[in-house]
């Protein structure tokens, strides 16, 4: 009946009899808004919302019941649903009015991350945020390989910003107003890393139900970003090789080579160099992304950029928690800028982040910041320590360390702790020989 009554008002509607032939329609196809029930036999309406937004976090789900309680609102509503109605208490007129208003604020919103994307083309300012020597290099640097269709190898690492450092670069160039793609190469496993990267035709592997478009093709007329590039297999470093040297890609399953336009740009927190040396890394694929390599500099190396950024950080949260503005007290400044940083400008983030939702007043004191930032011994300013002191290195393991013994080895809290990924935080486990806990 809902079904009959939306096409009557002009919405193309498609049904589906369960769950989990919601969530197969919904991987095959793009849908405005998605109406579910909450009790259904299988996946229920909640896991069904949860798996939606697994799948597309911006998709639009509206949420329905015959028996209706406030855990089950308040479920919904934190899971990401836009709109809930109790059938019996929501006539059909509500229902088209609901509807309608959820789908216009959600054409809002679209135009607004339009507008937004927009500005940035624009040259409005973007997040890379610093004056310091070291960061004014750096954008020297992004300035001169902007407009070259060269392939540029992002070195820094975790949490320096190399993403931001490869959008920049591509809001300067030529291919501003084409797609700009990114994907964690780190994160996937090898046979969906393919599958993203290249595509893939209907029936190549099980759970391919049609035709899929890899990210190159995705990024056509932009830029494709690959972040942690380090972490490929042999065989993805293969196919990567092969798009660059020949401009297409030949998806999983298929044999006809697809063109492609696309200008890569990668990123990595491991020494390639070293990687090729060891037999971990294809020489020649290094040789074809390493045209023109840029190093983004840890947070220690730009000191003078921690008061922009901190005041940057207050302002985003205060902002977006909607929290009076709140100052930082120069006895606090003079802590942060005297902490290592481990994590760089992600953990600073996070931990002004933290300092702000937690502390009631309106201005942020030493004691408000984490007791890892303020039991920590000075960083120095530069890369280059005195024979005395503890080395970097020895200093980030320590840390490591020491978080692996109060989180009883919880690892995911560990490197949100750190503001770096957990697959991150794995590699510097093995690589420091840390026991794991």
């Amino acid at each position: 009946m809902l079904s009959i009554m939306l096409r009557k008002e002009g919405y193309d509607v498609t049904l589906a009899g369960s769950g989990q032939e919601a969530l197969q329609r919904v991987g095959e196809f793009g849908f405005d808004c998605i109406i579910t029930d909450i009790r259904m036999r299988g996946v229920d309406g909640h896991e069904l919302l949860r798996e939606i937004k697994k799948l597309d976090p911006e998709s639009c789900v509206m949420m329905m019941t015959a028996y209706s309680s406030v855990e089950s609102v308040i479920e919904a509503l934190r899971d990401g649903a836009a709109d809930y109605f109790v059938k019996s208490r929501t006539t059909t007129e509500e229902i088209k009015l609901r509807l309608r208003k959820v789908l216009e604020s959600e054409q809002l919103r679209r135009e607004n991350v339009r507008l937004r994307r927009e500005l940035g083309r624009r040259g409005r300012p973007t997040e890379l945020i610093g004056d310091s020597p070291a960061f004014r290099r750096l954008l020297e640097v992004i300035d001169r390989v902007a407009g070259a269709e060269s392939t540029v190898v992002i070195a820094g690492e975790s949490g320096t910003g190399k993403e931001l450092v490869a959008r920049e670069i591509h809001l300067r160039s030529p291919r501003a107003n084409g797609p700009f793609v990114t994907i964690n190469c780190g994160a996937l496993p090898e046979t969906l890393l393919e599958s993203e990267l290249f595509g893939h035709l209907r029936g190549s592997f099980t759970g391919a139900h049609k035709d899929k478009q890899g990210l190159f093709q995705v990024a056509n007329g932009g830029s494709l970003f690959l972040d942690e590039v380090g972490e490929t297999s042999g065989a993805i470093q293969v196919k990567l090789l092969r798009a660059l040297q020949e401009r297409e890609v030949v998806p999983v399953g298929g044999t006809k080579p697809v063109p492609i336009d696309v200008r890569l740009l990668a990123a990595t927190n491991t020494d390639l160099e070293q990687a090729v040396a060891e037999g971990a890394f294809r020489a020649d694929l290094f040789y074809r992304l390493n045209v023109i390599p840029i190093r983004v500099p840890p947070l220690r190396e730009r000191i003078e950029d921690i008061p922009r950024l901190v005041d940057h950080f207050i302002k985003l949260y205060c902002e977006a928690f909607s929290i009076p503005l709140k100052t930082i007290t120069g006895d606090a400044l003079e802590v942060l800028q005297t902490y290592s940083w481990p994590g760089n400008v992600r953990e600073l983030q996070n931990t002004i982040e933290r300092a702000v939702v937690l502390h009631e007043g309106s201005s942020i004191e030493r004691a408000d910041l984490p007791e890892r930032v303020l039991t920590r011994a000075p960083a120095p300013v530069g890369p280059v320590q005195d024979r005395g002191e503890r080395s970097l290195r020895q200093l980030e393991r320590d840390e490591i360390e020491r978080l692996l013994a109060e989180t009883g080895g919880d690892k995911t809290k560990v490197a949100q702790v750190l503001g770096i990924h957990l697959s991150t935080l794995y590699r510097k486990i093995r690589a420091y020989g840390i026991d794991d806990v």
